[in-house]
């Protein structure tokens, strides 16, 4: 029998507390007060003292309203997921969600770069003199160039690198490397691959939350994630590659702690290990995303048995690079001297360790702001849920009691067993967590981690400006808290027409 459509239909999320939408609109308010306040005082700093380094605050931008032809295809696409986009992800059978999320993440992308044309918003993106693909030709000796890397870090050094390379480990600019003498050189092929590959972030996301959450928030998740601000930023900028790095690391680690077998357990985990590696020599921000994996190891049930095999899978890519000459600690250390000999030095912290917040609100869009307000309830009402439960002790503990039904295993075995129907069925998913604290929570708690990471990246002092393109890795995770938001259509409207003004009225500047 061909199952029908409307047994695959989401129903909307029951929460054990009742929220008004108007403390969703409150949420939302709340966040376009911040990004106002970020605009009109960061405009005011720059005015005055010239020390934020930025043409639109709190973005690397500038004020300069256009259309171009991705205009029509990113309104189109806006559309088209506004209108359908949540029936479609309630009906679709699971793999075809997955690529229908990747296929309009990447379309939604596509269009938002080609709204800067395709030489602007695309193809020079990647060649700027602060860019990955000014130093292709300085890489002709790999080994060379890896035990050399920390030579050139800081301003002062002897051809120093630009911004971006000195800013990251060298997996980022191999990357480009690589791609160049493959035959896939120049910036159209490495924004192609930055879109390409930063489009399947959204996959790797839904892929964590069926598998720690359930299947009915992965669902409702998914047109906000494909969907998402974000993409402005995704297209084009090597960030998103990054992102799609991290998350996937998180996906693989997600399959290994919900495997049925011990053997895929750890098969997978070094698999998920061997992500985050290269995940850490991409970006040395990005090993916050140990945040988020801890909260993944924590919701999974085979976390214990995964632990040792993430762990040295996680080896693997830093013995590479220590064994080829890199020193991932000297090179941090050195990095961190020349941020402040730069730009860092002269951005005032008391500024940016809130105005990057107004940039999160810009790449994730109001439908998170609110969604993050629903993750605090869920939290609160489910905190027992997270708690391990003690078992009963005593006599107690071992007796099934005076009205415990003692069955006849002769006529039991004989019984059928009915299949579980409706709701109750949709969590049963082969391999997805279905036990333990309920799905709303669960799925709270890894938005949590998300936002723990991110704030952590903030206090650092390590990311003023620019967080519009540098916590993409982190944003994503986010995302997810749309998920509890009911009238998800509005919600989508408002995600789209943010990402489309801030792409027609704003030249950014990745």
């Amino acid at each position: 029998m061909i199952p029908s459509f409307r047994s695959r239909a989401v129903p909307c999320p029951r929460s054990r507390g009742t929220r008004s939408p108007l403390l969703d609109l409150a949420a939302a308010s709340a966040a376009v007060l911040l990004v106002l306040a970020a605009a009109l005082i960061g405009r005011h700093v720059e005015k005055t003292d010239h020390t934020l380094h930025v043409g639109w605050p709190p973005l690397w931008s500038n004020w300069d309203p256009h259309v171009g032809p991705g205009t029509p295809a990113a309104v189109a696409v806006a559309l088209a997921v506004v209108a359908y986009g949540p029936v479609l992800a309630a009906r679709l059978p699971w793999r075809a969600l997955l690529g229908a999320a990747w296929a309009t993440a990447m379309a939604w992308t596509w269009s938002l770069a080609l709204v800067d044309g395709w030489h602007r918003g695309v193809a020079v993106r990647l060649t700027t003199r602060y860019e990955y693909l000014q130093v292709i030709d300085r890489f002709h000796d790999i080994p060379a160039t890896l035990r050399d890397f920390t030579h050139h870090i800081l301003l002062g050094s002897p051809d120093h690198w630009p911004a971006h390379v000195a800013g990251h480990p060298p997996a980022a600019p191999l990357t480009f490397v690589l791609l160049d003498r493959i035959g896939l050189g120049g910036g159209g092929w490495a924004g192609a691959w930055c879109i390409t590959v930063g489009s399947t972030a959204c996959v790797a996301v839904l892929v964590t939350v069926r598998r720690l959450a359930g299947e009915e928030p992965a669902r409702r998740a998914a047109p906000f994630l494909a969907l998402a601000p974000a993409a402005v930023w995704m297209g084009t900028s090597a960030d998103a590659y990054f992102a799609a790095v991290a998350a996937w690391s998180l996906a693989v680690l997600a399959l290994a702690v919900t495997a049925p077998t011990a053997p895929r357990t750890r098969s997978v985990a070094f698999g998920s290990g061997l992500l985050f590696g290269l995940t850490c020599y991409l970006s040395y921000g990005l090993t916050l995303i140990a945040v988020i994996g801890a909260g993944v190891l924590f919701l999974g049930r085979n976390r214990v048995r995964a632990l040792p095999f993430l762990a040295a899978g996680a080896a693997v890519v830093p013995a590479v690079f220590t064994l080829a000459g890199f020193n991932w600690w000297e090179a941090y250390h050195l990095l961190v001297e020349r941020y402040y000999d730069g730009a860092g030095g002269v951005r005032p912290y008391s500024y940016w360790v809130w105005a990057n917040l107004a940039c999160t609100v810009l790449i994730t869009g109001l439908a998170t702001a609110a969604g993050l307000g629903r993750v605090g309830g869920a939290l609160a009402r489910g905190r027992h849920d997270l708690l391990p439960r003690r078992a009963p002790q005593g006599p107690a503990a071992h007796s099934p009691g005076p009205t415990a039904h003692h069955p006849n295993p002769a006529t039991e075995s004989r019984k059928p067993v009915a299949a579980p129907r409706g709701p109750a069925a949709a969590p049963r998913v082969p391999g997805t967590e279905s036990r333990g604290p309920a799905a709303e929570t669960r799925l709270a708690l890894l938005v949590l981690c998300g936002l723990l990471a991110l704030l952590v990246a903030d206090l650092s002092g390590m990311s003023k400006a620019e967080t519009e393109r540098i916590w993409l890795p982190f944003a994503m995770w986010l995302l997810p808290a749309c998920a509890l938001l009911t009238r998800p259509r509005a919600w989508l409207g408002a995600q789209a027409v943010l990402a489309l003004l801030l792409n027609h009225l704003l030249l950014t500047g990745w």
